[in-house]
C-alpha cells in the first residue's frame, strides 16, 4: 500500500469502526461493539504511529503512549464487570502522555487565562457531579479531573504561545475530550443525558483523532 494512502485508509476504520460502536453500544450483538470500540482507537492509534514526518519523535512517542493507554481504557471500561475505576485510571494515566507531549512544546502554566477558563469548566462539572460520585471513587474522579484539566490547559497554552495546525489539533481535541469525558461524568453521577452514546463515543473519537493528527508535521514546523 502506497505511504501517501494509509492515513486514508486508517481514516476510514476509524469512522467506520466508531459508527458501528455507536449504534450497537446497546445493541444484543455485544461482540460487535466489543470489537468496533477498541478497533477504532487503534485505527487512531496507527495514524499516529506511522505519521510520514512527525512533529518530533518524542511528541510521536508520548502521543502513542497515550492512544496505547486509551485502547487499554476502552476495554476496561465495555467489559461486563465493573471495572470503572481501572478504566478511569488507565485515561488517566493517557491524559498524563498528552500532557507530557504537550509541555515538550510549550511552557508550563505559561498563559494563565487558559487555566483560569479551563479551571471553570472543571469546577462547574465536579459541583454538578460530586454528591452523586460514590465514596470510594472521589478522590480518583477528582484526581482525574485535575490532570485532565492541566492537560486542556496546556494544549491551550501551547496554541496560544505557537499557533501552528498542530497545536490547533490538539488543543481542539484535548476540549473535545472535556465534552466527552463531562458527558460521561453526568450521565452516570448526574442524569441520563439522550443520545448519551452518540455524544460520548463521536466527541471521544474526534479527540482522539485530534491528538494523532497532532503528531504530523505542518510544513512550517520543525523536525528533532
Amino acid at each position: 500500500m502506497p505511504a501517501a494512502s494509509l492515513p486514508r485508509v486508517l481514516t476510514a476504520v476509524l469512522v467506520l469502526s466508531a459508527v458501528v460502536a455507536i449504534i450497537t453500544s446497546g445493541a444484543d450483538s455485544r461482540w460487535v461493539y466489543w470489537v468496533a470500540k477498541p478497533l477504532a482507537t487503534i485505527a487512531v492509534l496507527a495514524i499516529a504511529a506511522t505519521a510520514a514526518h512527525p512533529l518530533s519523535s518524542r511528541y510521536r512517542q508520548t502521543i502513542t503512549a497515550g492512544l496505547a493507554l486509551s485502547v487499554v481504557g476502552d476495554v476496561l471500561l465495555m467489559l461486563p464487570a465493573d471495572l470503572f475505576a481501572a478504566g478511569l485510571g488507565a485515561f488517566l494515566l493517557a491524559h498524563l502522555c498528552y500532557l507530557a507531549a504537550f509541555l515538550g512544546q510549550s511552557r508550563f502554566l505559561a498563559r494563565p487565562v487558559a487555566l483560569v477558563g479551563y479551571v471553570l469548566v472543571a469546577s462547574a462539572l465536579l459541583t454538578a457531579v460530586y454528591h452523586g460520585v460514590p465514596s470510594g471513587l472521589r478522590a480518583p474522579v477528582i484526581a482525574y479531573v485535575v490532570v485532565i484539566t492541566l492537560m486542556a490547559t496546556q494544549a491551550a497554552i501551547w496554541m496560544l504561545q505557537a499557533p501552528s495546525p498542530n497545536a490547533q489539533r490538539a488543543a481542539i481535541g484535548a476540549a473535545w475530550f472535556l465534552v466527552s469525558d463531562a458527558t460521561l461524568a453526568i450521565d452516570r453521577f448526574r442524569m441520563d443525558v439522550p443520545y448519551r452514546d452518540l455524544v460520548v463515543l463521536g466527541t471521544y473519537y474526534i479527540a482522539q483523532w485530534c491528538m494523532a493528527r497532532s503528531v504530523e508535521r505542518d510544513e512550517g514546523g520543525a523536525r528533532s
